[in-house]
């Protein structure tokens, strides 16, 4: 009898669960049902729905030198930043993985130290040791605070990788005389592959999106596109920020797709 009567109570358990998810993606997803038909609206307001469908805000977005200028300074920085941080985090989180050695806890929890700070505190830091230094307001300053803040990113994806691999090959390669730095270019990397792809892309995605670290080290002249978003949001109502934040959206979807279709050809090949 009892297990007659859990039967519907579990029911309904997942029903309010399943009911409870629905509520939770709805309210998630809400903004961007909103903000996208407004990014195809006329360019005259800002409405939901649009009375008139149309492409003027892209093109006042593509074609304004305000709004491609922090584009192309945030695509810069989001390369660059990718690249600086694969060079330096791919041996560190190799080394960290495959050795042991003194200091190797105090190490890592200096790596990982910013994902347990709050994004501002180390943003002012930054900011202060960077005025120190007088790059405050560079190129310079904003690639370096970025791969600051997704080094530990990286770590976690590329030590993921790691310890998936097989030491016995990397200890084969070396048996046949293969040096260190050619064993990990040889052997350790080609098998990385997806892990590193995965790792560049959160790096460029990351970096591409950030605006707390960026709004204090930016300047006038090197001003993010999130930096202007917020700037815009701030001291004006402009339709072109639905333009956007649409392609943002765009952006931040293409680079889930490879991550799913990376995940699903690795599990594959497993």
């Amino acid at each position: 009898m009892s297990e007659h009567l859990r039967d519907p109570l579990q029911k309904r358990h997942e029903w309010l669960g399943t009911l409870l998810a629905i509520l939770c993606y709805v309210f998630l997803l809400a903004p961007i049902i909103i903000v996208v038909p407004i990014a195809f609206g006329s360019a005259d307001e800002l409405s939901f729905p649009p009375r008139q469908y149309s492409l003027d805000l892209f093109h006042i977005f593509f074609n304004s030198a305000s709004w491609t200028d922090p584009l192309f300074q945030s695509l810069k920085v989001a390369v660059i930043n990718t690249a600086v941080t694969l060079l330096t985090a791919v041996p560190a989180a190799y080394g960290l993985a495959r050795y042991s050695f003194p200091g190797k806890r105090l190490i890592s929890a200096l790596m990982f130290s910013s994902l347990i700070v709050p994004t501002i505190i180390t943003a002012l830091g930054l900011y202060l040791y960077f005025s120190y230094l007088h790059i405050t307001g560079t190129t310079l300053a904003l690639v370096l605070g970025h791969v600051v803040h997704t080094t530990p990113f990286v770590l976690v994806i590329m030590m993921a990788g790691v310890r998936k691999l097989d030491p016995n090959l990397e200890f084969g390669a070396q048996l046949l005389g293969a040096g260190r730095t050619r064993m990990l270019i040889s052997v350790v990397l080609p098998q990385l592959l997806p892990s590193l792809i995965a790792a560049a892309l959160f790096a460029f995605l990351i970096s591409f999106d950030e605006v707390v670290i960026s709004w204090f080290l930016s300047g006038s002249s090197t001003t993010t596109l999130p930096v202007k978003m917020f700037s815009a949001i701030r001291w004006e109502v402009s339709p072109v920020i639905a333009a956007v934040s649409t392609l943002l959206t765009a952006v931040s979807l293409v680079v889930c797709l490879i991550l799913a279709a990376l995940k699903k050809s690795s599990s594959i090949q497993n």
